[in-house]
């Protein structure tokens, strides 16, 4: 019987990606990170001795605490917030655990860039449509919640990114942005190791709408005239950006578990 305090991998793998995700916080100690240098989709380092820290990140959340196994350092942390008010469970078997579950993407902690003032800082151009929404989206939902992103003008994304350590990505002679037919959002499920069937099915529509190759999936339309819609009831890109998210949240469940639903009225009909 699981510990009232514990949380599986197939429970954390459904929440995750999700608005309601909760906050996970990998503990493990130094050598054993190193033996295995990944990270759960979302998650944040920070050292099992800096309870402050912890604590600052769980304000106002529910959290997961991560170690190699998910014996006494997760369990004993899970146990020193629960005496102070906090609300967290401990993952069952820790990292070992997530690395065994089927279908549990882990990523590659060195490609994640290097945060400035507490949270990655990412820059693109100003007016966004789709890749420039869908990209935030998987950076806020998958690899860094505090993740904030710049939009500004084409001709000063480079100086912006050298005065302020921003990342650049979706424009030209960049890493991250398009290759080949892929779009930017194909490349960053690529080099976080996000791969998985939910994802995978969600990138297809948002190549689709945008690279205009709507026959490779049909509700690419849709996203287009979403996105349209969007950018003209907008002129605020960070409001944009907020209001986009919701839109992704929804195509995020739809690919993972709406995709082969359909809808005609009235019910039943016989064509």
């Amino acid at each position: 019987m699981a510990a009232p305090n514990a949380i599986t991998p197939a429970q954390l793998l459904r929440r995750i990606g999700t608005p309601d995700a909760p906050t996970v916080i990998d503990i493990s100690i130094d050598p054993d990170f190193a033996d295995d240098p990944y990270l759960i989709p979302g998650s944040v380092r920070v050292p099992h001795t800096d309870l402050p820290a912890i604590k600052d990140r769980l304000a106002g959340t529910t959290g997961v605490i991560v170690c190699q196994k998910g014996i006494k350092l997760s369990q004993g942390m899970v146990a020193r917030l629960a005496a102070d008010g906090f609300q967290a469970e401990y993952l069952e078997g820790g990292m070992y655990g997530w690395r065994d579950h089927a279908g549990a993407p882990r990523i590659p902690a060195s490609i994640i860039p290097a945060p400035v003032d507490g949270a990655t800082l990412w820059v693109t151009r100003h007016r966004p449509k789709i890749d420039r929404i869908a990209c935030p989206w998987l950076l806020r939902r998958f690899v860094d919640a505090r993740a904030r992103v710049l939009f500004v003008s084409p001709s000063e994304i480079n100086g912006v990114a050298d005065r302020y350590g921003a990342t650049p990505f979706d424009i030209e002679d960049t890493f991250w942005s398009h290759r080949g037919e892929a779009c930017t959002f194909d490349t960053m499920l690529d080099a976080f190791e996000l791969h998985t069937e939910a994802l995978d099915r969600m990138a297809r529509v948002i190549r689709a709408a945008d690279t205009n190759r709507h026959d490779m999936a049909p509700e690419a339309a849709g996203l287009l005239a979403l996105s349209v819609g969007l950018s003209r009831q907008y002129r605020d890109d960070q409001a944009q950006l907020e209001a986009g998210l919701a839109i992704y949240d929804a195509l995020y469940r739809w690919a993972r578990d709406g995709w082969s639903e359909g809808h005609d009225w009235p019910t039943g009909r016989v064509r």
